[in-house]
C-alpha cells in the first residue's frame, strides 16, 4: 500500500487534507483510531463507490485487493454532513453514497458529478455552499473546555466530532507516542513524555487504537496512516 497526501490545514476551507492510496498487491493493514470524519473513493475492478466515514475509536485489520485505488479527504475537526452524524458513521460504519449508471453521485437530492483527486477539494466547496456540508466553529475552544456548562460543551462536541473530548485525547495521545517511535524515541522516554503511567499502559493503548506494540514500531515496517497532528492537551499551556 503507498499514500500521498496534501496537507490543507493552514488554509481557510472545511478539509484538513487530501490524500490518494494505490494497493500493487494483495494486502492487510491495520487502519488506526481516528477523529475526523471525511469522504473516500475506492475503485476496484472499474467500479468506483462513495464512502463517508465517521471517526475510529480503535485500530481494525482491513484488507485490499491487487489494483485497488483509493482518494478522499479528511474534513477539519468540527466539519460534518448533518444528513451523516460522525457518530453514526463511527468505527467504519460508512453511508455509501449512491450512484447513477453515469457515475454521478447522489447527495442531498441532487446528482453531483464525480471529482477527482485534483478537483476534490472544489467539489466540497460546492457541497458546502449547497448547506450540506457544516462547521462548528466553537469546537477548538470546546476542546478544552472553554465553552458553557460542561453537559451543553460535551453534547455540542460529540455532535460536531462523533466522539468525547477525552477519547480524542486519548487518541492524539496515542498518535503523538507512535510518532516518536517511528522517530527514533525511546519507549521510556515516549511513557514519560506523552503522559503515560508506565510502559504496559503504553503497550495496551497503542495496541487497541494504532494495532501495534510499541516495540514492533521501533522495528518499523508497518503501514500508518496517523494524518494530520491531533490536538489533545487540556489546556493551552501544554499541559495533558
Amino acid at each position: 500500500m503507498t499514500l500521498s497526501s496534501a496537507d490543507l490545514s493552514g488554509r481557510t476551507g472545511r478539509l484538513e487534507r487530501i490524500w490518494t492510496a494505490r494497493c500493487d498487491g494483495a494486502t492487510s493493514f491495520s487502519s488506526v483510531a481516528k477523529v475526523r470524519p471525511g469522504i473516500a473513493f475506492r475503485r476496484v475492478d472499474g467500479t468506483t463507490t462513495v464512502h463517508l466515514r465517521g471517526v475510529e475509536t480503535r485500530a481494525t485489520t482491513l484488507s485490499s485487493p491487487t489494483g485497488a485505488k483509493y482518494f478522499g479527504a479528511e474534513f477539519r475537526l468540527g466539519a460534518y454532513l448533518p444528513e451523516f452524524f460522525p457518530a453514526r458513521l463511527a468505527n467504519l460504519q460508512d453511508a455509501v453514497l449512491p450512484t447513477l449508471p453515469d457515475g454521478r453521485i447522489l447527495l442531498g437530492g441532487r446528482a453531483w458529478e464525480m471529482p477527482t483527486p485534483q478537483n476534490l477539494d472544489v467539489f466540497m466547496d460546492r457541497v458546502e455552499r449547497a448547506g450540506l456540508l457544516v462547521f462548528e466553529p466553537q469546537v477548538e475552544g470546546l476542546l478544552y473546555g472553554e465553552s458553557g456548562s460542561e453537559r451543553t460543551a460535551q453534547s455540542r462536541f460529540v455532535r460536531a466530532v462523533g466522539l468525547s473530548r477525552r477519547k480524542l485525547r486519548v487518541i492524539g495521545r496515542a498518535h503523538d507516542a507512535v510518532r516518536r517511535l517511528v522517530a527514533g524515541a525511546s519507549i521510556g522516554d515516549v511513557v514519560s513524555d506523552a503522559g503515560f503511567y508506565d510502559q504496559s499502559h503504553l503497550t495496551r493503548t497503542l495496541r487497541l487504537l494504532i494495532g501495534h506494540t510499541p516495540a514492533e514500531l521501533v522495528g518499523g515496517g508497518q503501514f500508518l496512516d496517523l494524518g494530520p497532528a491531533v490536538p489533545y492537551k487540556t489546556s493551552r499551556h501544554g499541559r495533558p
